[in-house]
C-alpha cells in the first residue's frame, strides 16, 4: 500500500477542512511547495493534491501553487478539483502531473472519463466522494441519488487507473476511516481503490492494510500535520 499525504489547497494555502466545509478550514502551511518537499524528503512516494477552490468554481483556481509543487518535487502527484474538460486534463498532464482525479464529471459527464482514460492510459482516476453512501459533487456541496457502488462498477471497463473513495463525514474529523465501506468497494471492483477520509492514526492504517481487500493506498492529511501519525513509520508500515 502507498501512503498519499494530502495537500488541500485553498486561497493558495495548504489547509484541512472539517467534513468538507469550506468555512471550517485550518491553514497548516502558507507554502504548499515547501510542504510537498517535506513529504518527499520524509520518504513519501506520491502526493495527493486537491484544488478546493477549483472544486467549487469548476475550473483550476490554485494552479500557481500546484505548478510550484510539481517543479519542486520529483515524486508523482495526483490532483483533483475543478478538472471538468479534456483541455484541463491535457493541460495538467502536460505540466508534469502524473494523474488527474475526475470527481463531479464522473457523475455529470461519464463519457469524458471514458474518453480521457482511453486518451491517457494510466493517468486518469475517478474520485468518488460519498455522504451516506451517495455520491456528492461540486466540492461536496451537492448530493446526488447515485450510489457509490453503482458508479464505481459503471467504470469497470473504462480503464481508469484508480478510484479515490472518500467518506465525507469522516474527512478531517479524526474519527477513523470507513474501513467496512472501503473494503466492500475494493472487493466489488477490479479498479485499484485508495482510501480517504478520517485516517487519523497508525491503528487506522493498520486496519485498512488488514481490511480483507487489496487497497492501493490510503490518503491522510490532518493527522500528518497534527503529528498524530509519524510519517516515516506510516510509510514503513504500509510498505511492509
Amino acid at each position: 500500500m502507498i501512503l498519499y499525504p494530502a495537500i488541500d489547497l485553498k486561497d493558495g494555502n495548504c489547509v484541512r477542512l472539517y467534513k468538507g466545509e469550506m468555512e471550517q478550514a485550518t491553514v497548516f502551511n502558507d507554502n504548499p511547495a515547501a510542504q510537498a518537499k517535506a513529504f518527499e524528503d520524509a520518504g513519501c512516494e506520491w502526493l495527493h493534491l486537491v484544488d478546493l477552490n477549483g472544486a467549487f468554481a469548476g475550473e483550476p483556481v490554485n494552479a500557481v501553487p500546484v505548478e510550484a509543487i510539481l517543479k519542486s518535487c520529483s515524486i508523482p502527484a495526483q490532483l483533483g478539483g475543478g478538472i471538468r474538460d479534456m483541455a484541463t486534463i491535457e493541460m495538467w498532464l502536460s505540466k508534469g502531473l502524473e494523474r488527474v482525479i475526475l470527481g463531479t464529471v464522473s457523475v455529470e459527464n461519464p463519457d469524458l472519463v471514458r474518453d480521457a482514460a482511453r486518451a491517457f492510459p494510466g493517468h486518469v482516476a475517478v474520485g468518488l466522494d460519498a455522504r451516506n453512501g451517495r455520491v456528492a459533487t461540486r466540492g461536496w456541496a451537492e448530493e446526488t441519488d447515485m450510489m457509490v457502488m453503482d458508479l464505481a462498477k459503471s467504470f469497470e471497463d473504462a480503464g481508469v487507473a484508480a478510484i479515490i473513495y472518500t467518506d465525507i463525514n469522516r474527512d478531517g474529523a479524526m474519527q477513523g476511516p470507513n474501513v467496512e465501506a472501503t473494503a466492500a468497494l475494493a472487493n466489488a471492483v477490479s479498479i485499484p481503490v485508495i482510501a480517504s477520509g478520517g485516517v487519523s492514526s497508525m491503528a487506522d492504517l493498520e486496519a485498512l492494510k488488514n481490511c480483507g481487500a487489496p487497497l492501493d493506498g490510503a490518503i491522510s492529511g490532518r493527522a500528518l500535520y497534527d503529528g498524530q501519525i509519524d510519517l516515516a513509520a506510516a510509510v514503513s508500515l504500509l510498505k511492509g
